[in-house]
C-alpha cells in the first residue's frame, strides 16, 4: 500500500460531515459512529435556533458537534454574546463561522471576518474555529473579496473547510494559491456524499457552481449518466499528488452530505475497505 492510499484511509476514517437542521436530520446522523464530527448549517429560512437545537440533540447523543455561526443572521454584539451563552452552556469547543447566504445582513456584521474579530473583541473566541475557502466563485461575494478575505479571516481561525468542488485541478490550483499567499491552516477538502444527482444539480447552480457541473457532466460523458449517483472517488484519484504532500496541508475531508447520510457513510466504508486490500 503506498502513501497516498494509507493517508487517504486516515483521513476517510476521520471525516468530518456536514448536515442541514431540517426534520429527520438526528435519525439519520446516528448511522455515524459515536464521536464522530458532525457540523451543522445555518440558514436564513431555519435561522440560528435550528442549527442549536439540532447541535444540542447530536451532542447528547454522543457526537462532536460544530455548529456553524453565519454572521449575517447576528444581529449585533449582544445577539453574539446571546449564541456564545448558548454555546457554551453546550459545552461546545468547536464553532465554524460562515458569512452566510442572507441577501441582507441582520445587523452589524456583513461577512465572516466583521464576527470573527468581534469574537476577539468579546474575548470569547472559541477553543477551534473554523472558516470557509472558496475554490470557485462564490454566488454572493466577488472573488476579489473572498481572496483578500482568506489570509484576514487566518489569523482568526485554526483551519479552513473548503467549499463543494468537483474539479481536482481547480482544487489543487487553490490550495498551491493558498499557499503562496501565506496561509498554513490546515485544509480539509469539501465534496459531496453520496447523494441524488437531480438534488445536487439544483443546489449547485443555486450556490454558484457552474465551472464544477460543467466538469462533472464532462467526466461522466453525459447528463444522463451523471444523474444517477455521484460518488467522490475520481475527485480522490486527481487529489491523490495532494495527500502526501506536506505543503499541501490537506488535513482531512468533509463531506456535504445534503442529510442523504446512510448511503455516504456506506460508500466510505466500502471504499475503506477496498484501499485496504491487497492485490494478489
Amino acid at each position: 500500500m503506498d502513501e497516498s492510499t494509507r493517508q487517504l484511509q486516515a483521513q476517510l476514517a476521520n471525516a468530518r460531515f456536514e448536515v442541514l437542521p431540517l426534520r429527520g436530520a438526528a435519525e439519520q446522523v446516528s448511522a455515524l459512529p459515536g464521536g464522530t464530527t458532525v457540523t451543522v448549517t445555518s440558514s436564513p429560512k431555519k435561522g440560528l435556533d435550528a442549527t442549536f437545537e439540532l447541535t444540542a440533540r447530536l451532542r447528547d447523543m454522543g457526537y462532536h458537534v460544530v455548529p456553524h455561526l453565519a454572521a449575517r443572521l447576528v444581529a449585533d454584539t449582544a445577539h453574539l454574546a446571546s449564541v456564545l451563552d448558548r454555546f457554551e452552556a453546550l459545552g461546545l469547543t468547536e464553532l465554524f463561522v460562515v458569512a452566510g447566504d442572507s441577501p441582507e445582513p441582520a445587523g452589524r456584521f456583513p461577512d465572516a471576518l466583521s464576527l470573527l474579530r468581534a469574537l476577539d473583541d468579546l474575548g470569547r473566541r472559541p477553543p477551534r474555529v473554523g472558516i470557509t475557502g472558496y475554490p470557485e466563485r462564490h454566488a454572493l461575494i466577488p472573488d476579489a473579496t473572498t481572496i483578500r478575505a482568506m489570509a484576514d479571516k487566518a489569523e482568526h481561525a485554526d483551519y479552513i473547510v473548503s467549499q463543494m468542488c468537483f474539479d481536482p485541478a481547480t482544487l489543487a490550483a487553490w490550495i498551491k494559491d493558498v499557499r503562496a499567499r501565506g496561509v498554513e491552516l490546515p485544509i480539509h477538502i469539501g465534496v459531496p456524499g453520496v447523494v441524488d444527482l437531480h438534488r445536487l444539480l439544483r443546489i449547485s447552480l443555486k450556490i454558484g457552481l457552474g465551472e464544477s457541473m460543467r466538469f462533472a457532466r464532462k467526466q461522466h460523458g453525459v447528463v444522463t449518466k451523471l444523474l444517477t449517483r455521484y460518488t467522490p472517488e475520481e475527485l480522490f484519484d486527481g487529489l491523490a499528488p495532494c495527500l502526501t504532500d506536506p505543503a499541501a496541508g490537506i488535513a482531512g475531508w468533509h463531506f456535504f452530505t445534503f442529510n442523504e447520510i446512510e448511503k455516504t457513510v456506506q460508500w466510505r466504508q466500502d471504499l475503506v475497505a477496498r484501499l485496504g486490500e491487497v492485490p494478489a
